[in-house]
C-alpha cells in the first residue's frame, strides 16, 4: 500500500469508530488517532471511550471472518473479568455492551480512556513480577470459548503459506526452513493432547498471549494490563519468550511466591522457536504495513544464526 492508501484507510477507521460510538449513544466531538500501526486506536473525546479498530489483519481472518469477532469477543472477557476482579486492567468502555462493533467493514471493540504518562522507562523487574501476579489471576479463568495456542495454530501457518505467494518478501530457502520447523513443532501447539503427552507435567491455563511485560500502559494510578488481543490457552512460558536469563530469574521467583511453577527450559525453547517463527509470518502482513520488512529484517537476521529446529 501506498502512504496514501494507508492515510486513507486511517481515514475510514476513525469515520466508522466515530460513526459506532454515535450509534451507541457516545456524545463524540473530537475523535482523536493515539496509535496506528496495526490497529488504528481513537479516543472518541470528549467520552473517556477509546475505540481500537484493528485494519492490518493475518491472512487467516480473511479466509474465515468469523476468527476475528471471536478472538474479540474473547479479550473482551478475559480483560472485563480481570476487571471486574479488581486488577490493574486497562476494562472495556462499561459505557457500551461487551461486544465487538461491526461497522463499515472493521470489527472494533471500546475500551475505558485512561491517562498515560509519556516517556516513561520501562520498569523490567517490577513488569515481570506484574507477569506472574497477571499468571497467578488468569489461572482462575474458566477458559471459556478460548482456543488452544489460538494465535500459534492459524497464523504461523497461514502466515507462511501466504509468503509462498510473496516470493519478493522471503528467500526461498528461509521460506523452506521456516516451514520445517513449523512442521517439527507445530503438531504440539495446535493439539492440546499432542502438547500433554509431549511435555507431560506442564500445566496449561490461560495466557496473555503477546508480551504481557511488554503491553502494559504507565497511568499516574500505576502500570495496568493491556492488549489483549492474543488471548489463548497454553503455557505461560508463550508469555516470556525471549525475555533473557535475568527476567526469567526474576519471573520465577514472583512467580513460585505465587504458588506457581517455575519456568520450564524445555517449553520455553519450543515457545521462543515458535515466537521466531511468528515474526517470520508476520511478513505476509507487508503488504498492508510496508514498515514491517524493515522492523522485522532484524529478528530475521536473528533466526538466521539459531541452529534449525529439527525436533522437539
Amino acid at each position: 500500500m501506498t502512504p496514501e492508501e494507508m492515510a486513507a484507510r486511517t481515514s475510514r477507521a476513525v469515520a466508522a469508530a466515530t460513526a459506532a460510538g454515535r450509534d451507541l449513544g457516545l456524545a463524540v466531538e473530537e475523535p482523536r488517532v493515539l496509535y496506528d500501526v496495526f490497529s488504528v486506536v481513537v479516543h472518541l473525546a470528549p467520552e473517556p471511550v477509546v475505540v481500537r479498530v484493528p485494519t492490518v489483519l493475518p491472512p487467516s481472518y480473511s479466509r474465515a471472518p468469523e476468527t476475528q469477532p471471536n478472538q474479540q469477543r474473547s479479550e473482551l472477557a478475559v480483560a472485563g473479568w480481570l476487571a471486574d476482579r479488581g486488577h490493574p486492567v486497562v476494562r472495556p468502555s462499561p459505557l457500551v455492551p461487551r461486544e465487538p462493533v461491526r461497522r463499515d467493514g472493521f470489527s472494533m471493540t471500546f475500551w475505558q480512556f485512561v491517562e498515560q504518562l509519556p516517556d516513561v522507562e520501562p520498569d523490567m523487574t517490577q513488569r515481570m513480577r506484574q507477569t506472574a501476579r497477571l499468571h497467578a489471576a488468569l489461572r482462575d479463568y474458566d477458559g471459556g470459548q478460548l482456543g488452544f495456542w489460538a494465535p500459534f495454530g492459524s497464523y504461523v501457518p497461514e502466515g507462511l503459506s501466504e509468503l509462498a505467494r510473496l516470493p519478493h518478501l522471503i528467500d526461498a530457502a528461509d521460506l523452506r526452513r521456516a516451514q520445517r520447523e513449523w512442521d517439527a513443532i507445530g503438531p504440539v501447539l495446535t493439539s492440546r493432547a499432542a502438547f500433554t503427552e509431549a511435555f507431560a507435567g506442564v500445566d496449561l491455563q490461560t495466557i496473555h498471549g503477546d508480551a504481557p511485560y511488554h503491553n502494559m500502559i504507565s497511568t499516574p494510578d500505576g502500570d495496568l494490563w493491556s492488549d489483549f488481543e492474543l488471548v489463548t490457552t497454553g503455557a505461560v512460558e508463550s508469555d516470556l519468550a525471549m525475555v533473557g536469563p535475568e527476567a526469567l530469574a526474576i519471573y520465577d521467583e514472583a512467580a513460585v511466591a505465587l504458588g506457581l511453577r517455575a519456568v520450564d527450559e524445555r517449553v520455553l525453547r519450543l515457545t521462543e522457536a515458535a515466537a521466531r517463527l511468528a515474526m517470520i509470518a508476520a511478513l505476509a502482513m507487508a503488504p498492508e504495513l510496508p514498515m514491517l520488512v524493515d522492523a522485522i529484517a532484524p529478528m530475521v537476521d536473528q533466526w538466521r544464526a539459531t541452529e534449525p529446529v529439527t525436533a522437539l
